[in-house]
């Protein structure tokens, strides 16, 4: 399973979804990471470059890119919950803390 969280230069959990700058995108297999990539996306800096349809598809292209299965988030707004079920994507809202342990909590439900 792949999933992808936002993440904080310390390792816990962005609360800013569309305006993180890194995201992690992790494979899980039998209940254990067994890949975990940070990719600088800058997102803080384009969210606001054009319009909101804009930034959904740049991170619709990341999502699809990367093959995730799951999002893993604090907060997402509206649009972007739509953009990601109309994806048919998992959305794991109310994530705090350690990312990695966020990834494993969501990969198991």
């Amino acid at each position: 399973m792949i999933l992808c969280v936002p993440v904080l230069e310390d390792g816990v959990v962005d609360p800013r979804w569309g305006r993180a700058d890194r995201i992690a995108v992790a494979e899980v297999h039998d209940g254990a990471i067994t890949s975990w990539q940070e990719i600088e996306v800058s997102w803080s800096r384009l969210h606001d470059e054009g319009s909101p349809a804009r930034h959904h598809a740049r991170v619709a292209r990341f999502l699809k890119d990367h093959h995730v299965e799951t999002v893993v988030a604090n907060h997402v707004g509206e649009g972007m919950v739509r953009m990601v079920n109309t994806m048919g994507l998992t959305l794991r809202l109310d994530a705090l803390g350690d990312a990695r342990a966020a990834v494993l909590s969501a990969s198991n439900n």
